[in-house]
């Protein structure tokens, strides 16, 4: 039980890597505090859990983090983790790109971490403590063609949580960052042939598919004790794609 009665934020929760971490998670003994868009999927997650409370919202709306945050501190004093995971990953050709699809690429996957922080961190400042892990992509390290606007919004995360491990550490606030390979998903299903989820595959050096529990394990890591000599780092799960 390494999160118990500690009070968890998870975006993005209704699917995937955010539903993984929070079923793992509570399974820890975390309260959760769930956020994602859609609503009825986000309810089903919460409703599974033994301790966790379903928020639908935009995470690009500031005034959407402030509720869940509120909520957190009202219901349980404190809250001690963020996870910065929702995105959406479309692909697009440079040359066809509009500039609303680049916008909207940079509120979803990087303005949105910028409204969580702003609203949490001032809560762990005064606790004098905290965990933040925010996922990025192997994309970033690797360059990737017809995911520009993508690549360049996950390489801000790294830029952020780099800068703001600096700014937080004398508050004890640790703040790190999963660089996330191919995952096996639903959604990715919807973007990525069967040709190209072979040819990830070929280039990991772990011949299997990656899966959200993995990440998720990697998170629980960073969001426990166990990791508390580690601030602004990057790590992998990628199955040995890149490394660096």
């Amino acid at each position: 039980m390494l999160l118990q009665n500690k009070t968890a934020i998870v975006t993005g929760a209704a699917t995937g890597i955010g539903e993984a971490v929070a079923r793992l998670f509570g399974e820890h003994g975390a309260h959760l505090l769930l956020m994602d868009r859609d609503a009825a999927g986000c309810q089903a997650v919460a409703d599974s859990l033994p301790s966790a409370s379903a928020f639908p919202g935009d995470v690009r709306n500031a005034a959407d983090f402030a509720r869940l945050a509120a909520a957190g501190i009202e219901r349980y004093g404190r809250i001690d983790i963020l996870i910065n995971n929702a995105g959406i990953y479309p692909r697009q050709t440079f040359l066809d790109m509009s500039e609303s699809q680049w916008d909207e690429m940079q509120d979803i996957n990087l303005k949105s971490m910028f409204h969580a922080m702003k609203t949490v961190l001032p809560h762990m400042v005064k606790q004098r403590a905290g965990k933040v892990v925010n996922i990025s992509s192997v994309t970033f390290h690797l360059g990737m063609a017809t995911l520009s606007h993508y690549v360049a919004s996950k390489g801000g995360v790294i830029g952020l949580t780099r800068s703001l491990a600096r700014e937080m550490g004398p508050y004890d606030i640790h703040i790190n960052c999963i660089t996330p390979g191919a995952i096996k998903t639903a959604a990715e299903a919807s973007v990525v042939t069967d040709e190209q989820a072979a040819q990830f595959l070929a280039s990991q050096s772990l011949q299997r598919r990656i899966m959200p529990l993995d990440v998720a394990r990697v998170c629980l890591f960073l969001s426990c004790e166990l990791s508390d000599g580690m601030t602004g780092q990057v790590l992998n799960v990628d199955g040995g794609w890149v490394m660096h």
